[in-house]
């Protein structure tokens, strides 16, 4: 990835529904504090892989659906198609790798043949997948019986069954841990293999994941029969492997933890950042805890203190200036006495906030540009700006950073229908 001049420090593989996604938490806030711990601490200097069996159209619709970070790396269609970055442009080696022996007019000329298998919507059927619904009493003959005609026909073929019903045909080199096998050796040969890689599933096509040698991998807590029946068979005894206690984006925190791959502690998780001390100033770090900070107090998380506010103005300086997505400019100490008038306007209510993409730059000896998207979520729906900010780096003062000047604009599609209430 071009955006690191390095090696990751980190690289995390997940699979999304059910692993990073948790379908049966409404208020999504196992992956809130993912999205927060990653954005404090490893965006900067680590990639994110999204490793997913849903086709680009389904992946787009979740994404609109779930407060999701932008990956780095997006592997889709289970493995059969490589993307990289938020215009997600296709790996055309990865391609070319997946056309050998492969013919898709024979696979759906030769699954005809099987009444018990009907095909999933059209938008899951890909250039390298065909896929299926297969009762599972009928899933073990059908996998056997395809796979032996297919050969004959002259394809080589893997046939991946997961979820106790779906049914994909790939050609042989595809799947997610063969499409991670070729990332991982495309880093190494330009030099820049990750220190660490964390895999993440659930089911069984997030198998193939956990055999790619010298990675870590966690089986969230809620991971199908299928998954853990496959581990009990080929990688019982292998430390490198956990079957986590915590449920889905939960679980990953765990297993950074476990496996000792950094810091896991998500500034959701943090009650008094104020007792908080990091063992070094990070210009992400400080920007999520300041929205941490804004969404509490609009939730009524925090007491109702003017002591709060005070602290916040001490963060900002005394003539900074934040040019709000409208276009309106106002000095950041008036946003700050206004946000006092907000305190638990959103409390018993939908209100969430988080950043994605953050980037910065050191730009002098203490100042440092960062970017950012930040997203708040709420009954009105789902609003997004892309926020440039000026921080200058203090050491000396509690927070380590102030906060000099702040520009935002709408991103396309996202802007919010109350303009007064946009206040940072």
């Amino acid at each position: 990835m071009d955006r690191l001049s390095g090696p990751a420090r980190l690289m995390i593989v997940s699979d999304l529904d059910s692993t990073m996604v948790d379908h049966q938490d409404p208020e999504n806030l196992s992956l809130l504090r993912f999205n927060a711990l990653w954005e404090a601490n490893y965006r900067h200097d680590s990639l994110l892989v999204f490793s997913t069996g849903r086709s680009p159209t389904l992946y787009k619709q979740l994404r609109k659906e779930k407060p999701m970070l932008t990956p780095d790396i997006t592997i889709m269609s289970v493995g059969t198609e490589i993307t990289y970055g938020e215009s997600m442009v296709p790996d055309d080696g990865w391609e070319n790798v997946l056309n050998q022996k492969w013919d898709r007019k024979i696979v759906t000329e030769e699954t005809a043949s099987f009444p018990q298998l009907k095909f999933q919507s059209e938008t899951e059927q890909r250039p390298h997948k065909v896929s299926f619904y297969v009762e599972k009493e009928h899933a073990r003959q059908v996998m056997k019986d395809l796979s032996a005609r297919l050969e004959k026909r002259g394809l080589d073929v893997k046939i991946i069954y997961s979820g106790g019903m779906d049914l994909d045909v790939l050609p042989q080199g595809a799947g997610k841990g063969q499409a991670l096998a070729y990332l991982l050796k495309k880093f190494k040969s330009d030099g820049k293999p990750p220190t660490n890689t964390l895999v993440c599933g659930d089911s069984g096509n997030d198998a193939e994941l956990f055999s790619i040698p010298e990675v870590y991998g966690v089986m969230v807590s809620n991971a199908m029969e299928e998954l853990l029946q496959w581990r009990e068979e080929n990688a019982k005894n292998n430390s490198n492997i956990i079957h986590a206690t915590e449920r889905c984006a939960a679980g990953i925190i765990q297993a950074i933890g476990h496996f000792r791959l950094g810091t896991n502690t998500s500034p959701r998780d943090v009650i008094d950042f104020s007792r908080c001390k990091t063992e070094n100033l990070s210009a992400g770090y400080e920007v999520v805890k300041f929205y941490m900070l804004y969404e509490r107090w609009r939730r009524a998380e925090v007491a109702n203190s003017e002591l709060h506010i005070q602290n916040l103005k001490k963060i900002y300086y005394p003539t900074g200036i934040i040019v709000h997505p409208s276009g309106i400019e106002r000095s950041l100490h008036e946003c700050i006495n206004a946000l006092a008038s907000f305190y638990g306007d959103k409390q018993g209510k939908k209100f969430r906030v988080w950043v994605d993409r953050l980037s910065s730059a050191q730009i002098g000896s203490d100042t440092w540009l960062v970017k950012f998207n930040k997203w708040e979520s709420s009954d009105e729906g789902n609003h997004c700006c892309l926020a440039t900010v000026l921080l200058s780096s203090k050491p000396e003062t509690q927070n380590g950073f102030i906060w000099v000047h702040m520009h935002q604009t709408w991103l396309d599609g996202f802007g919010a229908r109350n303009q007064i209430a946009w206040l940072f």
